[in-house]
């Protein structure tokens, strides 16, 4: 701005003979000139391109030349004198005039502009009555026709464009919070100098927007449907469709853990998102899953499917298919994080699936922020959404997930895919859960169950008893442990509570691993009160065995029974199992799928099993095979059944 006033100083105020538009100023008669001002206007009214105009505002006072002008003011409504100045504008060549009112209190009511014409200023009393009676309100006139200058015009402006309505806001670059005002800092998650200005134009060939993602981005190369897009029938939709067939299978063992999760397999055109903690085995997983859909067995033949990854190379990706011996010559492999780059090389191809790996690390040119950021992952999701849904090809996305164990990113991504699955697994634990929590095409009961090795991960044939250790029948060691019966979505689990009573602690601490606190606090109190047994001035230790952790309330049998067998000093043998939940006054209580867990004891050649009364009698007469099916009302007929008649 310094090296702006003083060019404007050298060249037109101190050599105005040199420039036309101030040589003008020597036709009017004003005085010497008491003082200059030079000021800077900036202009925002056109806000599609947020430009910064300036322009030159030479202050003169009124003198004897324009007396007219302040007679006319005197007498106007306004009670006061105007203000009047002459604005030099450097683009469009020409002065113009501009005048502002004062009320009473001295503060400016109206601006009148107007543009310098060969005749600076007209003395005529009509004249001065029109620029009287013409209110801007601070807005300046078109000045120039051609160069397109005029009221909201920014020097961006082409000559004789159509001007649109618009308005500016503020975007955080880290959260994608959107805010109409500057504020210094994220108001959503107080990052500061993140806010990044953005403009927004309607014109009338429509709506753009510095955040908005054009329609047909992913459809440059989608088929296009013949005709008009209506309403359809329910009966039109389905009429053709084979249920048996609509789906990818998925063979083996391996596979067909992985439809028990989706429902019976992939579904063509959905979008499924498998979220787990680092290392868990998610790229793994779904790489063995497009190797299978590759190969094809069940579908005919062989078919390309596509695996892109933006967090590895592809010698990285093909090192780790090496090591699970997968050999398909179907199965592509690209690196990439440009969501229209993806799709343009896979066009060649007509995959029968992709996979993305991961959600977090892909962006989408023209949207605002990083890869990761809430704004980038919820309109990444959506052009592959629109992608799945126009072709037919299903979708499987990797997504991060926080401290706290949830998909990381917007909660929006969660209701956009069809299918949500979570991997768990413990630390130093070879197994692997596959667990569904959204399925817009199945149950979420199912659970998927796996083992780590070297070859990837296999499926469990009898995940019932993957949690049991091997026992030793009448050993001293079996002291205190039980076997309980849960249920984790549709699949029965047998877990082993251990307990050990120690006498005479000064300590009467409780020390529980895998068991609700409070749940164990309550067990104890119920067995010491209904069951007389002096637990008092003994230190009580609770674990789960394989670090489970047991939640629901089927366990509780087993956790009494093993207090007591380690209280007691009793061995149970190892082929009992336990089904129930106790109530404050050591009544045993029904649980829900008794049917299913006798039924998976029984298979399993367990040769007793202690359940409620009320169970027993909902049986009946029916057999299970050579196992015992014993009821018990309370804990007392629990302790004679199992440890007194033993």
């Amino acid at each position: 701005m310094r090296a702006v006033r003083a060019i404007i100083t050298q060249k037109f105020l101190l050599n105005p003979a040199k420039h036309e538009p101030f040589s003008r100023l020597s036709i009017i008669s004003f005085q010497p000139i008491l003082y200059l001002r030079l000021s800077r206007h900036f202009h925002s009214t056109n806000r599609s391109h947020c430009a910064e105009e300036s322009s030159f505002r030479i202050d003169f006072p009124i003198t004897q030349t324009q007396s007219k002008l302040q007679v006319a003011d005197r007498t106007s409504k306004y009670g006061k004198n105007r203000r009047t100045w002459a604005v030099y504008d450097p683009v469009s060549g020409s002065l113009h005039t501009q005048r502002v009112a004062s009320n009473i209190d001295g503060r400016e009511l109206e601006q009148n502009s107007g543009s310098e014409s060969e005749n600076a200023f007209s003395n005529s009393e009509d004249e001065v009555e029109d620029l009287t009676e013409k209110k801007t309100y601070g807005s300046a006139k078109k000045v120039n026709s051609v160069s397109g200058l005029g009221h909201g015009s920014s020097f961006g402006d082409t000559a004789g464009k159509k001007k649109g309505k618009g308005k500016t806001f503020w975007v955080c670059s880290s959260c994608g919070y959107t805010d109409g005002q500057w504020w210094g800092y994220c108001r959503e998650c107080k990052a500061s100098g993140s806010m990044t200005r953005f403009c927004d134009r309607e014109s009338s060939g429509g709506k753009v927007s510095g955040i908005a993602v054009s329609e047909n981005l992913v459809g440059s190369w989608l088929p296009q449907l013949a005709g008009d897009l209506r309403p359809l029938r329910l009966t039109d939709v389905n009429r053709g469709v084979n249920q048996l067939d609509w789906r990818i299978p998925m063979s083996g063992l391996f596979g067909t853990e992985v439809a028990r999760v989706l429902g019976g397999g992939i579904v063509p055109g959905s979008l499924v998102l498998v979220g787990g903690d680092p290392g868990v085995g998610k790229s793994t997983l779904l790489l063995q899953i497009a190797a299978m859909i590759a190969e094809g067995h069940d579908l005919g033949g062989p078919a390309p499917v596509v695996y892109v990854s933006g967090e590895e190379s592809v010698e990285q990706i093909g090192n780790r298919a090496d090591r699970l011996k997968i050999e398909t010559e179907e199965l592509f492999l690209y690196s990439s994080t440009d969501i229209e780059d993806i799709f343009e090389k896979i066009q060649h191809l007509s995959p029968r699936a992709l996979v993305v790996d991961s959600i977090q690390t892909v962006h989408l040119k023209g949207v605002v922020g990083s890869a990761g950021g809430i704004t980038q992952v919820k309109e990444c999701t959506s052009a592959l959404l629109r992608f799945a849904k126009k072709t037919k090809v299903p979708v499987l996305l990797i997504g991060h997930v926080t401290k706290s164990g949830d998909v990381a990113g917007p909660r929006v991504l969660e209701h956009i895919v069809d299918v949500v699955l979570y991997m768990e697994g413990e630390k130093y634990s070879s197994h692997r859960l596959l667990r569904p929590v959204k399925n817009r095409f199945g149950s979420t009961d199912e659970l998927g169950v796996f083992e780590m090795s070297q070859l990837g991960l296999q499926g469990v044939s009898n995940p019932s008893e993957m949690f049991i250790s091997e026992q030793f029948l009448d050993s001293e060691l079996l002291a205190g442990l039980a076997v309980a019966v849960i249920m984790d979505g549709s699949r029965t689990f047998l877990l082993e509570i251990q307990a050990l009573c120690v006498s005479g602690s000064t300590t009467n601490s409780r020390q529980v691993n895998g068991i609700l606190a409070s749940r164990a606090e309550m067990i104890i109190s119920v067995l010491v009160k209904q069951a007389n047994l002096r637990l008092q001035e003994n230190a009580v230790f609770l674990n789960v065995v394989s670090g489970v952790k047991l939640t629901e309330t089927a366990g509780d049998l087993a956790i009494a029974a093993a207090i007591c067998s380690s209280f007691l000093e009793f061995p149970l043998p190892n082929n009992i199992a336990f089904i129930g939940e106790i109530g404050l006054g050591g009544e045993l209580r029904m649980v829900p799928r008794m049917e299913k867990r006798v039924n998976t004891v029984a298979k399993l050649g367990y040769k007793m099993c202690i359940v409620p009364k009320a169970a027993e009698e909902s049986f009946g007469p029916q057999g299970f095979a050579d196992m015992k099916l014993v009821g018990c009302k309370n804990l007392k007929e629990v302790i004679n059944t199992v440890f007194i008649a033993q």
